[in-house]
């Protein structure tokens, strides 16, 4: 493989909107690269970045993959990451892989909730930003009215580097307002070559080129004192500039092209080369030592201590688990050791490798700055740092959304539950946004993720990679029961069958309490109606009967039992006996004392901007949910409701389609509450016929 100085190299991430062409645009770059002899189309399932089956199958993107290319001998690790919200880890992750990020605009929709959420994260994470306005080919588009969409929500840090030539189906190539140069899409050659500017369009490309002046000029104070005195900048200026705002984040340049057609792709390259940060402008990286805690700083060159970040990881059922990671400083060679710092465990390298989608180029190097993958890694991890055991050094690792959405995953063929297990676990090590959890008390096991669509996927791979096939159904909600009067009852059992008999005889009153879910047990006997060795049979009877309550079989909580009277026979009574009188009082007193059911109450916080919060009120009045307050912040409000987990499981899609997908929530378990009569009635009646089917 060939060596790339660091200046040499350009890892960018292309984000932005679901369907606004990010994998027709990365299949674009590699094509014009030569990396590919023909544009891949995502409807074909032909992408090299979609590789996998349900990515062709849906048509998009569900995982963030990595293509290297190669531009005017620079190296460009592109890295294609999905656009819906269902997989906004795999964004996190590939934004932690890259220097630059490429926000994909429709020229159709401009700004939508994707570039929002994509924006929010590069400016979260402090990287580098530009915008590609793309499918201005397209019926409808309109660059000037995408371009003023991204200005106007994101500020004057938006600049236009190129415009196009022509409109619609008339589109044919891009002017660069830097240079002052017209380039045209020549369809016979592939290739953009130098152009006429129509004299109507000059006064276009001055507005464009003051706005790109100020913007440029604000950065630096020598090029502010020459554009207020002259009013002018030369092109070496307006470069010297870009460069500089575009690293610092002050400025976000604007592209424009189509990725289908093929036009404006050679002059996004020349400007990723020209203007966007390599790892060496980046400069350093900040982490810190395991020891001491201290700040530690890695340069971004080769003759600096080895260390990486392992940013993804994929489970694959044949090769085993492969960890793709980016260097930021120093080398790695094939056969060598190293050490993951964040495990603190020593590890031993195999083969390297440079990924192009799914197909593995094995390298004997990588260095600063390149991006690369090594298998069967023994403890490396998602979030992991790995490094030079002399020089360690760990860098902040992610930090994702909660899952929340949950769903309980049935084996459709029995003896499977092996297999779902180990398939669950393995796509955990791939994609740490879900989460497993067993509900014993349920006897489910059950999957939590960001969304409907995310948690149809898992279970999708659980069967194409790990032939499990699943069934996702509504998870059991965890009712409870409890009582709301007192009860003053006998529990006696008595069994005479020749030799030995059985006797045991309690009296117990039951009443409620509210200092803990668990059974507070009086012992108030005196003397000796029931002997002291057989009391703790008493109460051990008392909590084996409440894991099943009198109305619907529901575990019982809230209670106090005293024991204040009762009675022994000094042959047949025995520990048995005692606990069977216990539980036959258990049975006889709940149901006199107004036994009720109960649920579980979530606190949940919407953050929503400030337009919805009429609808977001009154689907929660509409849930049986209880708003406790509001709070503004930035054009965003934070709105915290007590809602019924019953009423929460498909929230998640809910409030998606009620925001246009700009909503968030997170919920946490508050504590339980009395279900309402009527519903009531329902879950018990439920409760029997499930019970009379078993």
């Amino acid at each position: 493989m060939k060596e790339y100085k660091v200046e040499n190299v350009r890892n960018i991430g292309i984000i932005g909107h679901g369907g606004t062409g990010k994998t027709s645009l990365a299949e674009a770059i590699l094509y014009n690269c030569k990396e590919t002899d023909r544009i891949g189309r995502v409807e074909d399932g032909t992408t090299i970045c979609d590789y996998d089956p349900e990515e062709r199958k849906r048509q998009i993107s569900i995982s963030a993959s990595v293509a290297p290319c190669e531009w005017n001998s620079h190296r460009i690790y592109l890295l294609d990451t999905p656009g819906y919200f269902d997989f906004i880890g795999e964004l996190i992750q590939g934004i932690k892989a890259v220097d630059t990020a490429i926000i994909n605009v429709c020229g159709v929709s401009g700004n939508e909730v994707g570039t929002e959420k994509s924006w929010n994260y590069v400016k979260k994470y402090k990287v580098p930003r530009a915008f590609f306005i793309n499918k201005l080919d397209r019926e409808n588009s309109n660059f000037e009215k995408a371009f003023n969409s991204l200005r106007e929500r994101y500020g004057l840090s938006v600049v236009p580097v190129q415009i196009p030539i022509g409109r619609e189906s008339g589109f044919s190539g891009v002017i660069d307002i830097v240079e002052r140069k017209g380039k045209k899409y020549d369809p016979k050659l592939k290739i953009m070559v130098d152009t006429e500017i129509a004299s109507e369009l000059v006064p276009l490309i001055d507005e464009y080129r003051n706005i790109l002046m100020e913007s440029v000029a604000e950065t630096d104070e020598e090029l502010l004192d020459k554009f207020l005195s002259e009013g002018e900048l030369n092109a070496d200026e307006i470069r010297r500039g870009l460069r500089n705002g575009i690293k610092s984040c002050d400025i976000a340049p604007v592209f424009c092209g189509s990725a289908t057609g093929n036009i404006g792709i050679h002059t996004l390259l020349d400007g990723i080369i020209s203007y966007l940060p390599s790892p060496a402008d980046i400069g350093v990286y900040t982490g810190r030592h395991p020891k001491t805690n201290e700040a530690v700083e890695r340069k971004a060159s080769t003759t600096e201590p080895f260390a990486a970040f392992v940013f993804k990881t994929i489970a694959d059922p044949f090769v085993g688990r492969l960890s793709l990671f980016r260097v930021l400083s120093g080398s790695i060679s094939s056969d060598s050791v190293i050490y993951n710092v964040t495990q603190d465990k020593s590890e031993k390298i195999g083969t390297l490798y440079l990924l192009k989608g799914k197909n593995q180029i094995p390298v004997s190097k990588l260095q600063a700055g390149d991006i690369g993958a090594v298998a069967k890694l023994q403890f490396t991890m998602t979030g992991d740092t790995i490094a030079d055991a002399s020089a360690p050094v760990i860098f902040e690792g992610f930090e994702f959304p909660e899952p929340c959405m949950s769903m309980t995953v049935k084996p459709k063929a029995k003896g499977d539950e092996e297999k779902i297990s180990s398939g669950l676990h393995k796509l955990l090590e791939e994609d740490p946004t879900f989460k497993i959890q067993r509900d014993v008390e349920n006897a489910e096991l059950i999957v939590s993720g960001i969304g409907e669509l995310h948690l149809e996927i898992i279970a999708n791979k659980l069967k194409n990679k790990f032939g499990a096939d699943v069934i996702l159904d509504t998870p059991k909600i965890p009712y409870r029961e409890t009582i709301k009067k007192a009860s003053d009852v006998q529990g006696k059992y008595k069994k005479q069958s020749g030799g030995h008999g059985q006797y045991g005889d309690v009296k117990i009153k039951f009443e409620p309490q509210y200092e803990t879910d668990d059974l507070i047990f009086v012992d108030q006997i005196v003397g000796g109606v029931v002997p002291r060795q057989y009391i703790p049979a008493v109460e051990k009877g008392l909590r084996e009967a409440m894991k099943k309550g009198v109305l619907a079989g529901y575990p019982v909580i809230g209670l106090k039992a005293t024991l204040h009277d009762g009675s022994y026979h000094p042959v047949d009574s025995s520990e048995m006996a005692f606990k069977t009188a216990a539980s036959l009082a258990y049975k006889k007193g709940l149901k006199e004392a107004n036994p009720v059911l109960l649920e579980p109450i979530m606190h949940v916080e919407v953050t929503i901007p400030d337009e919805y919060l009429g609808d977001i009120m009154g689907d929660i009045n509409r849930r049986r949910g209880r708003v406790l307050g509001m709070e503004g912040n930035e054009g965003l409000q934070i709105v915290s409701a007590e809602i019924p987990m019953a009423e929460m499981f498909k929230y998640a899609t809910d409030l998606r389609s009620m925001t246009q997908a700009r909503g968030s929530f997170t919920m946490k378990f508050d504590r339980y509450e009395e279900v309402p009569p009527m519903i009531s009635q329902k879950i018990i009646e439920n409760a029997k016929i499930e019970e009379d089917e078993e």
